[in-house]
Formats: C-alpha cells, structure tokens, sequence
C-alpha cells in the first residue's frame, strides 16, 4: 500500500500524484517536490490516501518535504525577479516594436530558469529579445506562447456574473463550447452576452447543457400538437426549468400544460397542407411561359432578317473599298507606264 496526495503548482492548475511517504501532509500544507524541471513549491489538495501497488501511476515520485520558512522566503524573492522581468521585457518589447503580449513571468524554484508567457497572432522572431533578457537576468530564458483561454486563467478578473472567473479560481481543464449550448438553453445568440473576458464562449454555457438536454426530452416540441384534457393546440413555447408548454387552441387561446400530463399516444404531427393541382399558382405560370416562348419565335425571324441586312451592308462596303483599291492601283500603272514612254521620246533625238 502506498501513500498517494494531489498536488498542484498554481491556484486551479493541473492536479499531480506525489507520494506521501512518512509525511503527516493534509490539504493546504506547502511541500517540495522533485519534477522534470527540478524542484518546486507545490500545494497539497487531498489528504493522503492508500492506492494498491497495481494501481501506482507509473512514474509516480515521493515528496522531498514539508515546506520550510527557507523555502517560502525563497518563493517570495522569486516573485519580485517576475515582477522585475516582466517590466524590463515589456520596455524591450515597445523599444523593438514586436507584435507580441507579454502575460507572465515564471521562475523556477531554484532560480535555473526564467519562462515568459506571451500571446501574439503569429509567429514572433524574439532571438534578440531573448538576448537581452539573458544578458539582463543571467540565467536561461524559455519564450512561451500561450492562447487567449489561458491568458485569461493567469490573469483572472471579474466575469459578467459578478463572480472570479471560473477558469482562474476553480475549473481545471477548458472543455470544448459550441452555440449550440446556447440554443438549448433558449439564450440570445449575442456575443457580446455569451462570451467570455477571452473573447471566446463562455465555459459556464456547458455547466447545464445535459441538463437541460434531459429535462427537453419530457416535454413536447414546438410545432406539435398535443391533446390534454379538454384542451387541444400547437405547442408554441416551452418552459423547461417548470416543465410546462404553452399551447394555442383552435379558439386562438393560450393554455399552459405540465409536461407530465401530456402522454406520449396524444402528442401528434402537425398534417401538411396538401397543393392543388391546377392551382392558381401554376395557372399564373402556364400564360407566362406560353406567351414567353410566342415572343421568342416572332422576336426570332425579325432577328434574322436584321442580321441578314447587316451582314449585306457589310459586304457592300467591303466590295466598294475593293473596287476603289483597284481604281487607285490603275490610275498608278497607267502613269509609270506614260511615263517611261515620255522619257524614250525624249532620248530618241539625241
């Protein structure tokens, strides 16, 4: 039997098996653990609790200790270089004109290791900042980006609730959020009234989606028509969290019924309308289409007949251009011709 406890490493972050050991541990108490990136500061979650050997995590590492005074002293000088590196990387950022925002700064426990979160649209060309930060801080620096959701989780703030965000003080994990929760839960589709500080759906929108999925499933849909009692319609509205509809009569009345009334044999499909045939609609349609097709062939033959003229003047310029090339090209031979004729009368005396 072994001792295992959940810790974490920041408020509402990712829980983590440690093995308690000897340890007396219960939650809240700071211990030091061993992790990939060496040691760190944890928060303890769950008091200790025995797991057989078969169901070990693979793995799974003992923690070191109970926090000392040492080691918080050593957490809170940790906190002020953040604060410090994170104003001299923001100078740099503005003094360089990179598109990039800086969210947090993290050291590592023992001081190896400065990581800086940022959001940016793209990729960033940051090697010259990470220069300056190296040459600044002495230590090794790592550039993180992040997405909108967990800058969020970093900062914290205030949601339209009025409450802590759900994503810094308590929820652990983002699962996935479409609008059609929203729908389900009859909510205006507004972005600005269904999304988050992020800018992206608001997590709490699939805290009662199930639920609300299961309560719809009792109740009749819109566009039915259900009989109950002496009252008989369409449904038009639903109430979910009562559990009621409400339903129009034939007398245009609006009755309200409770779902558990309503039997599954007296809800029923609203009938369709069938279309006559030889309806005014497709009696409108046949004029059209037979006078239609009427202009076309009398627009046909007169269209002909203008082509016709068209393509005979068109000759007729082309036959008078000709004959007026031709008359030229004469007139031309006929005077070399009379004039090499002068030129011999005139050597013939001589």
């Amino acid at each position: 039997m072994v001792k295992i406890v959940k810790a974490q490493f920041h408020t509402a972050g990712k829980l983590y098996d440690f093995g308690a050991g000897e340890l007396d541990l219960k939650p809240g108490d700071k211990i030091i653990v061993e992790t990939e990136r060496g040691r760190s500061i944890a928060t303890v979650v769950t008091p200790p609790r025995e797991y057989e050997d078969a169901h070990i995590p693979e793995g799974l590492k003992t923690a070191i200790r109970i926090a000392e005074q040492s080691d918080l002293a050593s957490a809170a000088r940790n906190a002020a270089r953040e604060k410090e590196a994170h104003a001299f990387c923001l100078r740099k950022i503005k003094e360089r004109g990179m598109e990039m925002k800086l969210v947090k700064v993290e050291y590592l426990f023992d001081g190896s290791k400065a990581i800086f979160y940022f959001t940016a649209d793209g990729r960033v060309d940051f090697r010259e900042l990470v220069k300056d930060l190296a040459h600044q801080f002495h230590t090794r620096i790592e550039m993180r980006q992040i997405g909108v959701r967990d800058e969020s989780k970093m900062i914290g703030g205030i949601g339209i609730c009025g409450r802590e965000l759900c994503c810094s003080s308590f929820l652990r994990d983002f699962e996935p959020v479409s609008v059609k929760m929203a729908k389900e839960q009859n909510l205006a589709l507004n972005p600005t009234k269904i999304s988050g500080q992020c800018g992206r759906l608001l997590c709490c929108l699939g805290y009662e989606y199930e639920t609300y999925c299961s309560l719809k499933k009792c109740l009749p849909k819109c566009g039915k028509l259900v009989k109950c009692g002496n009252s008989e319609g369409e449904v038009i509205k639903q109430n979910v969290i009562e559990g009621t509809v409400l339903v129009k009569t034939e007398d245009d009345r609006i009755v309200e019924l409770k779902g558990e009334d309503i039997k599954p044999e007296d809800i029923s499909e609203k009938p369709k309308i069938p279309r006559r045939e030889g309806g005014p609609r497709e009696r409108d349609k046949e004029p059209r289409g037979s006078g239609d097709s009427e202009r076309r062939e009398k627009e046909k033959p007169r269209d002909r007949d203008q082509k016709a003229g068209a393509d005979g003047e068109q000759r007729r310029e082309r036959d008078s251009g000709k004959n007026r090339e031709q008359q030229r090209s004469d007139r031309g031979g006929r005077d070399r011709r009379g004039g090499k004729g002068r030129d011999k009368e005139k050597k013939e005396p001589k």
